[in-house]
């Protein structure tokens, strides 16, 4: 069951790359630890960088099923592991009363997994063909009990449900915890994984990554449109563009037939860049013709 996974980090590079997932030597090695000794696999960085992707790729290159859950302030236990089917329950006990049914034995017979609803975290645990990849997507959004609610799950791979017992998995799933870091998440649950911070790519990758994404778009834009997106990484931005923003904007100028940057579709694509006003605003105009002009000189330089 556990074969296919890989035995090297180069073999993981590998892997990741097959689904056109670029990563670094870092990256690598952590999702090589990680599939290896068994443990979560913490990912913390900002916003479109490639951390839920990385559970999707992982998915599909392991063929696993992918069980996500999205974090939300207010989360409970309901949502993210198991409830009871109360509705079931009461007209089971409905139908043992009209049956004459001693009224305590018929409540003890209700909490067995007929009437157990179980939600992504209890679902990772069930058995599977293949250990599933659970994706516990932006814990940093969550409240902090919840975060203590997850301890056991990390530290043992199961969940205790008081009125039922524990359930276990038997094969553990693939566990990849992903962190925007508008809060900082407790030390408890990163000490139970093996952490990791992606930051923004170098350009070199970045290229890479937006020419395996958008094969359609040609050399010369694909360079000015990273050469771009990291000159604006350099500027003074409430909210920097990420990798899927880089992807997105690239896809964008292919579906207008743009053959190379101008400051005119520059500023009338903006927005799948930069996703505040006040940073399009402060882009818009000069800032983005000085930055396509010092890319200019960048590639004439080169040549």
């Amino acid at each position: 069951m556990l074969a296919d996974r890989p035995g090297s980090i180069a073999a993981t590079r590998e892997l990741l790359s097959a689904e056109d997932y670029v990563a670094d030597t870092q990256l690598a090695t952590s999702v090589f630890l990680a599939l290896k000794l068994g443990r979560p696999l913490f990912v913390e960085g900002e916003p479109g960088t490639g951390k839920t992707e990385l559970a999707r790729v992982l998915s599909r290159a392991l063929g696993a099923e992918l069980i996500r859950l999205q974090c939300y302030e207010g989360l409970d236990i309901a949502s993210a592991a198991y409830e009871w089917n109360h509705a079931r329950q009461l007209l089971a006990i409905r139908a043992g009363e009209a049956a004459g049914e001693n009224a305590a034995t018929s409540v003890d017979a209700l909490y067995n997994e007929r009437y157990l609803i179980a939600r992504p975290l209890l679902r990772a645990l069930l058995p599977h063909a293949v250990p599933p990849v659970l994706l516990i997507d932006e814990l940093d959004r969550s409240d902090e009990p919840f975060e203590a609610f997850l301890l056991e799950l990390l530290d043992e791979f199961q969940i205790t449900i008081p009125e039922y017992g524990v359930i276990k998995a038997t094969t553990p799933p693939i566990i990849i915890i992903t962190s925007n870091r508008t809060r900082e998440v407790h030390d408890a649950v990163k000490r139970r994984c093996i952490y990791q911070w992606l930051d923004y790519p170098d350009a070199a990758r970045e290229l890479e990554i937006v020419r395996r994404r958008v094969p359609r778009a040609s050399a010369r834009l694909t360079e000015q449109i990273v050469s771009f997106v990291h000159g604006l990484r350099k500027t003074d931005l409430y909210k920097l563009p990420g990798v899927s923003e880089t992807v997105e904007w690239t896809r964008a100028l292919i579906t207008m037939d743009t053959v190379a940057l101008d400051p005119a579709t520059v500023d009338t694509t903006l927005g799948l860049l930069l996703k505040y006003q006040d940073d399009v605003a402060q882009v818009q105009g000069a800032e983005a013709a000085r930055l396509l002009a010092e890319i200019a000189r960048n590639q004439e330089a080169i040549r």
